[in-house]
């Protein structure tokens, strides 16, 4: 793996053995996490892919980073929208840069993200749906309703969204992952949706449906290109 830092988001590379023009992922790890956490995972779910895991870009303690500010309170985690949207202008700035750079396969960027990297996730692919091929979003939350334009929605119904979340959940519970798939299930024309019997993590079961469904699309994005 190679560390970068020249991109506008400290990043690190996993590149397959035959790593030109082809697909990659990008990888959004949670709060508190950092860009070695997710990137591990790559060669279980397509060792074809290219990937690229992000560091967070605020800073929380050693070794741990988060996309924005919350606070856990006793009616729920509270977020600092306004640090949410900056976070998400800048998630979308390093996304063209890895496009410009990387020049992937038929442009297909695929995003991952856990926890507050899903959350990421869902705010790049509603404002910005046109920059990507698919979206896996582990455990995690919708940000509000309002942050999807309507100038998004015709190219958001044709991005796949792959979202997993754990029956156990104990930090976003399942609740979340519920309304997630009603709301998703309005808009997006190919949502999967699925519910584990796991804490706040990814568990083996849940990676091999993330393979499936990623081998499935990129295939299909093959055969049609």
């Amino acid at each position: 793996m190679i560390q970068r830092k020249q991109r506008s988001l400290v990043s690190l590379d996993l590149a397959p053995r035959e790593p030109e023009n082809t697909d990659i992922m990008i990888m959004l790890h949670g709060y508190g996490s950092n860009e070695k956490d997710l990137i591990q995972l790559g060669p279980i779910l397509n060792e074809k892919f290219r990937y690229v895991s992000a560091r967070a870009p605020h800073t929380l303690d050693f070794g741990m980073f988060g996309w924005f500010p919350i606070e856990f309170t006793a009616n729920g985690i509270t977020v600092d929208y306004d640090a949410a949207r900056e976070a998400r202008e800048q998630l979308i700035g390093f996304i063209e840069e890895i496009l410009d750079e990387c020049r992937p396969k038929g442009n297909r960027v695929w995003l991952m993200g856990f926890s507050q990297g899903s959350v990421m996730s869902y705010l790049a692919a509603f404002e910005r749906p046109d920059l990507l091929h698919g979206v896996i979003a582990c455990s995690g939350q919708l940000p509000r309703r309002e942050t999807v334009p309507e100038s998004s929605i015709e190219q958001l119904r044709q991005l796949p969204f792959l979202v997993m979340h754990g029956l156990f959940d104990d930090v976003l519970p399942i609740a979340k992952g519920e309304e997630a798939n009603r709301f998703l299930k309005e808009i997006v024309a190919d949502l999967t949706y699925r519910e584990f019997p796991m804490a706040h993590e990814i568990s083996p079961t849940a990676l091999s449906l993330a393979s499936e469904w990623l081998r499935a699309r990129a295939g299909r994005a093959n055969r049609e290109a």
